[in-house]
């Protein structure tokens, strides 16, 4: 909780800090690859900073984060913290590095905000950074200790599997032969490769195959630009079949909660996101889940929907599932054509939900589900690349 006297300091500057935050963010990340080039080289998406949305997701936690000390005092925003700590650990984040960010990060503040940036406001702003990256650390600790599976694998490619003319799955064998252990259904693992630069980027993909099995898999979407799409295009022309990945242990807070069998879920997708939703419904199928499963998914085409007959297999394969799909065009074999609109599905206001795709996609599902009085505590969503669900 933060302290009284800083509590009064922040309500008073946070209009400020807030109108400056974006550029706080983006000065913060010049001046800590300046110091400190190798991360921007071996740990930091360059593809999210060239784009500016690593700044903007870092803008709108700060800001989320010392809004919510000030309107809710006794309580933390858990679900936002955890969502971040999950990506830390999956990239391997140290506590040692929460100083260096510090060091810049503030250093930063007093060059944007100059002489506003009094001892007692500094102060103030120091508590907050520090209840949060505290936060953190200790959730951070926690996963570790509770983790089957600790830091970085080899993984062999034993089979390369192409879904679209974009998505490319691959299914992947530990080279030390040890055991796979389970993950749960939603989660995802990072990927390192070296690129031609001799720069070793890391990216996250969700594993789209079966929890338990004795193969992970992953799909990946080939994106464009440069280098935004630097490691998916690296996979996709060079990764085949006997190549070895360095991979992380599965992390990630959208995984799978079944605590009553007659619970209603729906599980929303659009596009690539449709890879942790297939995980979940194998999971349910392997369970012989009874309850009620809505399977909601809208995409481009027939053609671009990855992993389509799995998806459809295993909606088919429960008892009370069913699937409703949407396709901006070409939609025969399709039930509707444009955009996903639930007016016209039964939604009970208890099911629980889970949405990944574009955060349009997301924001406007989201929409309509409370709309059908679904509780918000109830959807829960997982974002590919930086969060900026709550950028401002």
């Amino acid at each position: 909780m933060l302290s009284e006297k800083s509590t009064v300091t922040v309500r008073g500057t946070l209009p400020l800090v807030d109108a400056a935050i974006n550029k706080i963010s983006a000065r913060f990340y010049e001046r800590l690859f300046t110091a400190h080039p190798q991360l921007l080289r071996d740990l930091f998406n360059r593809g999210n900073q060239a784009a500016g949305t690593q700044s903007q997701a870092l803008a709108g936690s700060i800001a989320a984060f010392a809004a919510h000390l000030i309107e809710h005092p006794d309580t933390r925003p858990d679900a936002m913290l955890g969502r971040i700590a999950h990506k830390h650990v999956s990239l391997g984040i140290q506590a040692g590095q929460y100083a260096i960010v510090h060091e810049h990060l503030f250093a930063a503040i007093a060059e944007v905000l100059a002489e506003a940036v009094t001892p007692d406001v500094a102060a103030a702003w120091d508590e907050v950074y520090w209840l949060m990256a505290n936060a953190l650390m200790a959730i951070e600790r926690r996963l570790d200790e509770e983790a089957v599976e600790h830091g970085w694998r080899q993984w062999k490619v034993v089979q390369r599997v192409p879904e679209t003319a974009d998505v490319v799955t691959f299914l992947l064998r530990p080279v030390d032969e040890g055991p796979v252990p389970a993950f749960r259904a939603g989660q995802y693992v990072s990927v390192q490769v070296e690129l031609p630069d001799g720069a070793r980027q890391i990216r996250q993909y969700s594993l789209s195959g079966v929890p338990g099995g004795a193969l992970r898999q992953i799909s990946v979407k080939k994106v464009g630009g440069t280098p935004e799409g630097e490691v998916s295009h690296h996979l996709h022309s060079q990764v085949r079949e006997g190549d070895v990945l360095d991979v992380s242990a599965p992390c990630g807070d959208l995984v799978l909660d079944v605590d009553d069998a007659e619970r209603p879920l729906l599980l929303a997708s659009a596009g690539i996101g449709v890879t942790p939703m297939v995980a979940m419904l194998s999971q349910l199928a392997q369970d012989r889940h009874s309850g009620p499963v809505i399977v909601v998914h809208g995409d481009r085409a027939p053609a671009d929907h990855a992993l389509r007959a799995d998806h459809e297999t295993y909606a088919r394969r429960l008892a009370g599932g069913t699937m409703h799909v949407w396709y901006e065009k070409d939609s025969s074999g399709a039930e509707h054509t444009g955009y996903v609109n639930l007016e016209a599905v039964d939604v009970p206001q208890c099911t629980r939900a889970y949405l990944c795709g574009p955060l349009p996609f997301m924001r406007a599902v989201r929409s309509q589900l409370i709309e059908k009085g679904v509780a918000p505590s109830e959807i829960h969503y997982e974002v590919f690349g930086p969060d900026l669900w709550l950028a401002r």
